[in-house]
């Protein structure tokens, strides 16, 4: 697009193609709006980032390592009235595969898998506008400085300043367009960081989520021996 404009300033108006001129004339309009559209991004991707942070803070449970050893030993009671009023994964696996604990440890594995699909959503929700923003914030601010740059020539091809006063409109021109790039990175590299973090997150949750279901899984196997051997009896 550079070379294209700068063809057109050096060409005579009648070898100019009138697709050209007609891009010409899109691109030599004011770059600004580039910059509200990356604020405007940016503070979406802040509101965003803290909206994931309060959830993921109030739906998990603080205890689960404690949890899991309860339901190996079959506490299934005191682990009831721990996430009693708990909200998140973890409680949702826990409490689900609690009350089809009657239908034995393969129907449990079988819900709490479910419950892990249908739970995982939930804090997934809006990371991938995080992702998507991180990867291409950088790309729009560089869009606006291309166009600044262009309008920097322009001006420069059209300005009646000569010498010393023509570096200077030309400086000016690219320093001001420079600054788009700048805020691209600044709204990208905030977007990347929370976006791994809460990947991150999610991660150790769904771990913890599953050791939990596991550790029913197997305290309810292990009973159905001894209550075999108990009707034998």
């Amino acid at each position: 697009m550079l070379s294209m404009f700068l063809f057109a300033q050096l060409a005579p108006p009648e070898q100019v193609g009138w697709l050209s001129r007609k891009l010409l004339g899109v691109t030599l309009t004011s770059a600004e709006w580039v910059l509200w559209l990356l604020v405007i991004l940016s503070v979406l991707s802040l509101a965003l980032m803290l909206e994931r942070a309060v959830y993921f803070s109030t739906h998990r449970l603080p205890d689960s390592e404690a949890l899991a050893v309860k339901l190996a030993r079959g506490e299934f009671e005191a682990v009831r009235a721990a996430i009693q009023g708990r909200k998140g994964m973890e409680a949702a696996v826990i409490r689900e595969g609690l009350a089809s604990s009657a239908q034995g440890a393969d129907t449990v594995e079988e819900v709490i898998a479910s419950t892990v699909a249908r739970e995982r959503p939930q804090y997934e929700r809006y990371l991938s506008f995080l992702g998507t923003l991180g990867n291409n914030a950088p790309f729009i601010g560089l869009f606006g400085t291309v166009l600044g740059i262009i309008k920097a020539f322009h001006d420069l091809g059209t300005a009646s300043v000569k010498g010393a006063a023509i570096q200077e409109t030309v400086m000016a021109g690219i320093s001001e367009a420079l600054v788009a790039t700048a805020v691209g990175l600044a709204v990208a590299i905030p977007a990347v960081v929370a976006f791994n973090v809460f990947n991150r997150q999610l991660k150790t949750l769904t771990s913890r989520t599953n050791a939990l279901g596991h550790a029913l899984v197997a305290s309810l196997r292990a009973e159905r021996p001894k209550a075999s051997t108990g009707e034998g009896l």
